[in-house]
């Protein structure tokens, strides 16, 4: 696992978004894994602006998303569909018939789950997926006590992230209460990992994450295992770290 310390959130953004670029120049038709919440947005601006002002072609890259919220519509400004056309896809040249994030409506949800898998079996499986890290030590929705060997399914939701999730909707009783979520197992059969975390908030899960036992009990400790695995973070979330880097 290598392990990156930039200066701030912008730093680390745009490190962020330097490793993803490479990879699209290298590889064209690449597939890459986005996440969703605060912490990719800068990473997802800096793809904007090399888009706009280097080229950046993504129009053979095909996407598939880390999660989506059970119940909500596409078009909920909530969803994490609407959260990656609004914050990347509508402002790149990705064809919308490569992008793949979970349906949140699907009718049969266990079947869409098997569908999905399918779906990233036949393009060759994920080049490059992007995570996030919950301060549970949650990627995507893989709560605490997730199966380090999980597939795309549904999750039901730690009260630490329904409660996290809140300030998003108007009323607690709206927060959704399930997700549908790649699994562990799903997450770590990508080709290469960028996990991407900012501010002291993350300051303990990342040094559980890098530097403690790897336990269900915080599934982002998997990373540890994966043979090409980058963690970029800033000073805030790096301060807790007793190793050199």
């Amino acid at each position: 696992m290598l392990v990156i310390i930039k200066e701030d959130y912008e730093q680390m953004s745009i490190e962020g978004a330097k490793q993803v670029a490479s990879l699209i120049r290298k590889k064209p038709d690449c597939v890459v894994g986005f996440a969703t919440g605060s912490t990719p947005l800068g990473l997802y601006k800096e793809l904007i602006r090399l888009f706009n002002e280097e080229g950046l072609d993504f129009s053979k890259v095909t996407s598939f998303n880390l999660d989506e919220y059970v119940g909500l519509p596409p078009s909920h400004d909530q969803s994490y569909h609407y959260f990656m056309w609004e914050n990347l896809f509508k402002h790149i040249n990705i064809n919308p018939s490569n992008v793949h994030v979970p349906m949140g409506m699907a009718e049969d949800i266990d079947a869409f789950c098997v569908w999905y898998e399918t779906k990233i079996f036949e393009h060759g499986g994920i080049d490059l997926q992007i995570l996030g890290i919950g301060g549970n030590g949650h990627i995507a929705f893989n709560e605490p006590g997730s199966s380090l060997g999980s597939r795309t399914r549904i999750k039901t939701l730690d009260e630490k992230t329904i409660k996290d999730n809140a300030r998003f909707f108007t009323a607690m009783e709206e927060v959704p209460q399930y997700a549908i979520t790649m699994g562990v197992g799903t997450i770590m059969e990508a080709r290469r990992l960028l996990l991407l975390a900012n501010g002291k908030g993350k300051a303990d899960a990342i040094k559980a994450t890098v530097e403690g036992p790897v336990m269900a009990k915080f599934p982002a400790t998997i990373v540890q295992l994966h043979r090409y695995a980058t963690v970029i973070v800033d000073k805030d979330a790096a301060s807790k770290l007793e190793g050199t880097y």
